[in-house]
C-alpha cells in the first residue's frame, strides 16, 4: 500500500488503463473486466482489477492534470510493478478533419510544463509513446473502421485556457487534439522502462465548438477501451 494507493501487494496488475475519472473507471471496469473487484479508493481516486480476455488487468483512476496522474504513476511502477500503462480519455479537437467521437493515438505530446520539467532544466525532452502500442493500437482501431487519426497533441496545464495565441500556433503546427497528462505518462515511462500510451475520443470541438452530449459519450468511450485492450496484449 502506498500514500494515493490502498491496494494490498499482488492486486495491481502489470497492465493498466487510467481514465482520468475515477467513475469512468468503475463503469470500465464493470463492462470490460471479468470478476473486477475494486482494489483502491483512498480518496475517492477507485481503481479495480479483473481479468480481460484471461490477461489481468488494472483500471485506475488518474484525475485530472499531469500533477495527478504523476502521483499515481509513479507509485504503480515503483511500487507495483506496473509496465504497460495506458491512458484512455476524452480530448478537444484542433484540427478541422478530426471529428466528434474519432479516436486519436498520441504519437508525440507537446507540452509547456508538467512535472517532470525541472529535471531536464534547459533541454526541451520530447516525450513519445511506445511504438509497439501504437502500432498495435492503430491495427486494432482499423479492424474495427474506426476513424483513427496519429500524431502529435498537446497536453495541456490548464483547463480554463486564456491563450488563444498558443492554441493558434497548435493549429498550425498540425497538432491533433488537446488534453492534460499524456506528457508526463509519456516521460514517466520512458524514465522507468515501461510502455505507455494514450488512447483518446474526441468529446469536444476547439475550432467548430461541437461537443457530444453526455448520453452519447459512453457509447463511443467503451470502443477505445476496446482497443486499448487490444492494443496492450496484441503480442502477448
Amino acid at each position: 500500500m502506498t500514500i494515493h494507493i490502498g491496494a494490498a501487494p499482488g492486486d495491481i496488475a502489470q497492465t493498466v488503463l487510467l481514465p482520468g475519472d475515477p467513475y469512468r473507471a468503475k463503469w470500465a471496469a464493470e463492462r470490460f473486466l471479468t470478476d473486477a473487484r475494486q482494489v483502491n479508493d483512498v480518496r475517492g481516486m477507485l481503481g479495480f482489477t479483473g481479468t480481460w480476455q484471461g490477461h489481468p488487468v488494472t483500471i485506475q483512476g488518474s484525475g485530472m492534470g499531469m500533477p495527478s496522474l504523476s502521483i499515481y504513476v509513479n507509485e504503480l511502477i515503483r511500487d507495483y510493478g506496473a509496465r504497460t500503462l495506458i491512458r484512455i480519455g476524452s480530448c478537444g479537437a484542433m484540427q478541422e478533419q478530426v471529428a466528434l467521437r474519432d479516436l486519436i493515438l498520441a504519437m508525440t505530446a507537446t507540452t509547456l510544463g508538467s512535472p517532470s520539467r525541472g529535471i531536464f532544466r534547459e533541454l526541451n525532452f520530447a516525450p513519445c509513446a511506445d511504438w509497439g502500442l501504437l502500432r498495435a493500437a492503430a491495427d486494432a482501431a482499423g479492424a474495427k473502421g474506426t476513424q483513427t487519426h496519429i500524431g502529435g497533441i498537446y497536453s495541456s496545464d490548464v483547463f480554463y485556457d486564456e491563450r488563444p495565441d498558443l492554441n493558434e500556433q497548435m493549429v498550425r503546427h498540425g497538432i491533433l487534439g488537446v488534453e492534460m497528462e499524456a506528457a508526463e505518462l509519456y516521460t514517466l515511462a520512458v524514465r522507468h522502462k515501461c510502455r505507455a500510451l494514450a488512447v483518446l475520443t474526441v468529446s469536444d470541438h476547439l475550432i467548430t465548438g461541437e461537443a457530444l452530449p453526455p448520453e452519447q459519450r459512453e457509447t463511443s468511450f467503451g470502443e477505445m477501451v476496446e482497443i486499448a485492450l487490444a492494443a496492450a496484449f496484441a503480442e502477448s
